[in-house]
């Protein structure tokens, strides 16, 4: 149990290092003004009018790096520093959520994959933890409920490698349109390249976190049976 615990201090350690790196890049990326000139907005629908993708809106929405694609109603909805943005920041980000619009109209496989949990996991997920806080409460009398409680976290933590691919095709997309566009030098293909990176980083160690948690709870369920 204490390998688990030293586990989940490094994974919680690391995970904040990544975000304070994140938010840092993204703070600098965004004081470099893109040579070309463009808003994140601006790029957005280019990049979705160059892939032949007429049907999704591009919109501002509050928040900071809050920049999502929304499958459901088609909208690439940007944080207004990215929407307004003429930054290597803003068109990094902008970018890489048409990325995930063009992976949505091209069928991409993981992406599908992923959207078809999300009913399973939305649902799964307002009982998940009571259900897990019951089956540590009962182990001594029964092991069903934490059973059933790990099980549900395995499909949280499944989820959160197969958002990896989905994350880092959307980057890959990106970096290669803004830089076959010419949207970007050189050197500004650099910064947007690193922004990206710290970006996945993220989705990189909340998977490994949710690894380790599903890893403890299968450890508190074995250690019943000894």
């Amino acid at each position: 149990m204490a390998g688990a615990y030293l586990i989940g201090l490094i994974v919680m350690a690391v995970s904040w290092y990544v975000q304070w790196r994140l938010k840092s890049k993204f703070k600098e990326y965004s004081e470099v003004g893109l040579r070309i000139g463009l808003s994140g907005k601006e790029i957005a629908e280019k990049m979705l009018y160059d892939n032949g993708i007429y049907d999704v809106r591009v919109q501002s929405v509050e928040g900071t790096l809050t920049d999502h694609y929304n499958p459901q109603d088609k909208t690439v909805n940007l944080s207004p520093d990215v929407f307004y943005g003429r930054s290597v920041a803003a068109a990094a980000v902008s970018a890489h959520e048409v990325g995930h619009a063009v992976q949505h109209a091209t069928a991409y496989s993981w992406l599908q994959f992923r959207s078809k949990m999300v009913p399973v996991l939305t649902v799964s997920s307002r009982y998940m933890s009571w259900i897990i806080l019951a089956g540590i409460l009962l182990l001594n009398t029964t092991p069903i409920p934490l059973t059933i409680g790990v099980v549900l976290f395995a499909l949280t933590t499944l989820f959160s490698f197969i958002t990896l691919p989905v994350e880092y095709d959307a980057s890959n997309r990106a970096l290669a349109w803004i830089d076959r566009q010419g949207v970007v030098t050189q050197a500004e293909h650099g910064m947007a390249a690193d922004a990206l990176k710290w970006a996945a980083r993220t989705y990189l160690v909340a998977a490994i976190g949710s690894l380790a948690t599903l890893l403890y709870y299968v450890m508190v369920l074995l250690g019943r049976r000894e």
